[in-house]
This record gives C-alpha cells, structure tokens and sequence, in this order.
C-alpha cells in the first residue's frame, strides 16, 4: 500500500493522448507516492519517442516497461508498443496476446488486472480517445471499489473514449482535464504547499 492507502493510479488514452498525458503528469510532483500506469494506444514502430517527450515535462520517472518491471512509486510505466501491459502483485508482466478490441496494448486489460490484484486501493483514468477501449475496464475497477475518474468530454480532443467510459461507469467522476492532477493528489494524501509558503522556505 502506498500513499493515501492506494497502490496504483492506471491511466488510458488514444487519439489526442500526448498532450493530455503531458497536462496530466506535470501536474504530479517529483514525490508522488503511487506508481501510474499509462496505456497510450501507438503503433509497433513507435519506438521510446513517448517515453522521451513525457519524461521531458515531467519529474517523475518514465520507463516503458520491461517484462517482470518492478512497480514504485514516483514512477510513470508505459505499456510498450505491441504489448499488453498487466498488473501482478508488485510489479508488472507484459502479454502477446490478441488484441483486445483491436487494440495491443489494450486499456481494459491493464484496468481489469490492476482490478483484480488490488480492488478498491486502484484509480482508474479514462484521457481522450477515439473508441471504447477502457469503459469496460473503468467498470470493473469501479465494480471492485476503486476510484473512476474520466476526463470531461468536452476538454477532450476527442470524446468518444471518456464519452464510453462515462455511459458505463456514470458514478465516475467526471473532470476537466485541468483539474485531475489534484484529484490525484488528493488520493494519494499529497496535500500541495501554498506558492507563498514554497517561496519562503526557498
């Protein structure tokens, strides 16, 4: 268990992910005390490209993730072109099976086996995207009494994946993009410094 009694924050996105990826993960500070995970739908070739432009807006760690990958906290795993990413107890494993609606890796396998290994201590972040792949997934987290979290449609490049995962999971909180940092935060007891008091302390 890490902070605020969470194991893991999950996060999936598609079409229009890069930039909310980097909104998001600049939002997270150097210690923040709960691994993510980060589906991005790419294609085989993608290459580290990803790695290097979020690790470039944010102080946490990005690795793309290698198979047994170990999971700590103030890190960023990305699931590897051409692999699904799954969650065990304390690290992580990558899988060649099929696609799952059409797409490897695949948002709902991560969240349905971040689910299953750590019920309601997961946050699961559905970003922008151009199918359905994850409502199925925010489902089953929010089934297991982990925390549903879906990007406002409206500040999304593209609605159809959060517009999905809102009509699956309507108890899911549904923010603008903005503001799921905090939310983060608040879930994993981080309570930010006021400006003026960093400012004094420097």
């Amino acid at each position: 268990m890490t902070g605020g009694g969470l194991a893991l924050v999950v996060v999936g996105t598609s079409w229009g992910g890069l930039d909310a990826l980097s909104q998001l993960l600049a939002g997270l500070p150097a210690d923040f005390p709960v691994p993510v995970a980060v589906v991005q739908h790419r294609g085989r070739e993608a290459g580290g490209l990803l790695r290097e432009l979020l690790q470039a807006v944010t102080r946490l760690a990005v690795l793309d993730v290698e198979d047994k990958e170990p999971m700590m906290s103030s890190h960023v795993y990305l699931a590897p072109p051409d692999y699904h990413l799954l969650v065990e107890r304390g690290h992580f494993s990558l899988s060649v099976d099929p696609p799952v609606r059409y797409s490897r890796p695949s948002v709902d396998v991560l969240f349905n086996s971040a689910a299953d290994v750590y019920d309601r201590s997961v946050v699961g972040v559905v970003l922008t995207g151009a199918n359905d792949d994850g409502a199925r997934g925010l489902r089953c987290i929010a089934d297991h009494g982990g925390v549903a979290i879906v990007q406002d449609p409206a500040t999304a490049a593209s609605p159809v994946m959060p517009r999905a995962a809102q009509q699956l999971v309507p108890e899911a909180e549904v923010l603008p993009l903005e503001h799921i940092p905090n939310r983060l935060l608040t879930l994993g007891g981080v309570h930010r410094v006021p400006s003026a008091q960093r400012l004094e302390r420097s």
